[in-house]
């Protein structure tokens, strides 16, 4: 149920009802050893770097002997790391619920001023829009910081999976480096 609900929040397609055991190429392995996550989700991290997946189904046994060693505390953390990886909309979720309380105070006031309004409706009215102005608020920040968490993570704009007819010439840091060291030369 949680990689459902994770595949409706996020923009990456994680294969449904997998497991961490998996056989990667060498050029994957290298791709996600460059991510160098502080809180890595690995099934999210494989799926984001976008090379082809092929489903082996299996069935799988029941345990014989013994208990799982992954307790419910541990699952929830995974989960949070699932989600907080790969998705804005909890981030969100401020925006949304600020402006709905936004619009809720404004129709809560025409409908207060149609019945002439009191004192109780007019704190009704003013919680209301404050709340919806803090939550508002409190989205913002939570959008610039989900911003500088994605440049933190310095994960890479694009993988090249493969190049073709480039062994001749020079990569482009070689040549923007060359570049920099002949101006630097000429001041």
């Amino acid at each position: 149920m949680f990689y459902r609900g994770l595949q409706k929040i996020t923009s990456i397609k994680i294969p449904l009802d997998t497991g961490d055991f998996r056989l990667m190429d060498r050029q994957v392995v290298h791709e996600l050893s460059r991510m160098n996550e502080t809180d890595p989700f690995v099934r999210g991290m494989v799926s984001w770097v976008g090379f082809k997946q092929v489903d082996v189904e299996y069935e799988r046994r029941e345990r014989i002997a013994g208990y799982s060693k992954y307790p419910l505390t541990k699952m929830i953390r995974l989960a949070m790391d699932g989600v907080t990886s790969f998705s804005a909309v909890p981030l969100q979720l401020a925006n949304w619920l600020g402006t709905f309380s936004i619009l809720f105070s404004l129709g809560y006031l025409g409908f207060a001023l149609f019945n002439q309004m009191d004192t109780a409706h007019f704190a009704v009215f003013s919680i209301f829009l404050m709340v919806g102005i803090l939550l508002l608020s409190l989205g913002m920040i939570g959008s610039y910081l989900f911003r500088i968490f994605e440049a933190s993570r310095k994960r890479p704009l694009y993988i090249v999976s493969k190049t073709t007819g480039f062994q001749d010439h020079p990569s482009p840091k070689t040549y923007y480096t060359t570049t920099l060291t002949k101006r630097a030369n000429n001041y």
